[in-house]
Parts: C-alpha cells; sequence; structure tokens
C-alpha cells in the first residue's frame, strides 16, 4: 500500500494522517475502524465475487467505502499497519463453534503485530465481528479487560493459542506466518458453500461508542449501555436508507434474503 492509498484509508476511517502505528496509535487504529469499516457479507447475497487482491481491496473498502468479512477487513488493516511502519503477521485461525469444537483451518485470519516502537506482539482482529475494541497482549496469559468483555490468552497444543471472551472459547490461533494468498480457497468456500454461515443470512455490523449497530436479514438491531433495540424495516427503500445512515453504505439493490 503506498502513502497515497495509506492517507485515504485513515480518512475512511476517521484517523489523523499524521497517526504511527505506536502502542498508542494501534489502539487508535484498531478502534476506529471497527467503528467506521463495517464487518458484512452483503457482497455474497447481492452476487458480487469476494477478491482478495490488493486493488480489489481498496476500491471495496475504501472507494465505494463498504465493509468485508475477516480476510478483506484484516487483509486491508494488515497493509495499513506495514505501511505505518509496524510489524504485522498474517496468522490463521480455527473457530469455535456452537458445539465448543473447533472448525477447520483458515475458517478467520487474524493479525500478530509487532508495533513500531517495539511493543507487542498484540493481536489484532479487526474483522470478528463483535471481538475487542483494542489489541491484546498476545504473550500475557492474565485477563485483559476491554470495553467489549474479558479477554484472556491460552496456551494450547503445538503451540498455538486459544483466545477466550468472558471465559468462552472464540478461536485458536496457528501462530505460523501465512500468506493472505493462503486464505483464498476457504475464501471462496466461505462466500459459495451452503454450509457456510456467511450464505445463510445477511449481516452488517460496527462498533458503535457504547454499543453495536447492527442490520441482519430485515431487522435493525442497536445495542447501547447493555439495552437492546429492535426495529423491523419492512420495505426495500427503508433497508437500504439504513445501510446509508447507519454504515455510509449506497447500495443499489436489496440483498437477496435466503428463506
Amino acid at each position: 500500500m503506498d502513502s497515497k492509498t495509506a492517507a485515504t484509508y485513515l480518512r475512511r476511517i476517521d484517523v489523523p494522517a499524521n497517526v504511527v502505528a505506536n502502542a498508542d496509535g494501534l489502539r487508535l487504529l484498531h478502534r476506529a475502524h471497527q467503528m467506521t469499516v463495517p464487518f458484512e457479507n452483503l457482497s455474497i447475497h447481492l452476487g458480487e465475487q469476494i477478491s482478495l487482491s490488493e486493488d480489489d481491496l481498496v476500491a471495496k473498502i475504501i472507494g465505494r467505502r463498504r465493509g468485508g468479512f475477516c480476510y478483506e477487513l484484516n487483509g486491508m488493516f494488515a497493509l495499513l499497519l506495514e505501511t505505518l511502519g509496524a510489524t504485522v503477521t498474517r496468522v490463521a485461525v480455527r473457530v469455535y463453534g456452537q458445539d465448543a469444537k473447533l472448525g477447520p483451518p483458515f475458517d478467520h485470519l487474524a493479525l500478530i503485530v509487532r508495533a513500531s516502537d517495539g511493543s507487542g506482539p498484540w493481536l489484532a482482529d479487526v474483522g470478528f465481528g463483535s471481538h475487542s475494541d483494542y489489541p491484546l497482549h498476545l504473550d500475557s496469559r492474565q485477563e485483559q479487560a476491554d470495553p467489549a468483555a474479558s479477554f484472556k490468552l491460552a496456551d494450547a497444543a503445538d503451540g498455538d493459542i486459544d483466545v477466550l471472551k468472558d471465559d468462552q472459547p472464540q478461536y485458536r490461533i496457528e501462530t505460523r506466518e501465512r500468506s493472505l494468498a493462503d486464505f483464498v480457497p476457504t475464501c471462496w468456500w466461505q462466500q459459495t458453500s451452503p454450509l457456510s454461515h456467511f450464505t445463510q443470512g445477511t449481516i452488517c455490523s460496527r462498533l458503535t461508542e457504547d454499543g453495536r449497530v447492527t442490520i441482519t436479514g430485515r431487522t435493525l438491531i442497536r445495542t447501547s449501555g447493555g439495552n437492546r433495540a429492535e426495529e423491523q424495516l419492512a420495505s426495500d427503500d427503508a433497508l437500504l436508507a439504513a445501510y446509508r445512515d447507519e454504515f455510509g453504505m449506497s447500495l443499489d439493490k436489496v440483498p437477496n434474503m435466503p428463506v
């Protein structure tokens, strides 16, 4: 990513152009990204092919002011951090399902970051939906307080690391370095397989100052201070307006709603 693209990216996430990727800058970038770039799978339901090439990620997330899912969001965030002086290792993650069983390799992409001031390593993840507001200390095995929840990292077999949120296992990190290209086959599976939860319904969500705003299907959900409010978006116009007003996304059509 060149400096001009990085500057445009920083404007997209409402971060000052003079930010550097030291520990404080990483915290700022991590939260700002989640507040402005939504976690969303709408491309799958709009008939858009998801590409992990840098040009396509820039065109989608910066040019069209869209979001994406983990491979796209963390893929782009890694490029930005590297341009700002951080060292980033892309790592494969297996996600725990509702049955507490681990999913397949490359199910998720996360980032291990050494900040430009030498601090870290940090676990950075702006692409897991509702996760930590701020990066987590990768080497710490103590509870880490975050506005989103209490997190803890635990050693697992073969040098892997489990991430727990409020004592519930979220995913397992394999710390071996990967390239973004390594995630292309699973990215294709996630957007095409009927077994993928991303093909089974629409989601668009971002962090807010004191909660989250989410559209799933035709339901607009706001959480604030622990309170939850739902609004049904009955018409196509209401749904498109909500995407525009809440996420800054101008869609030409409504995503297909799986039956």
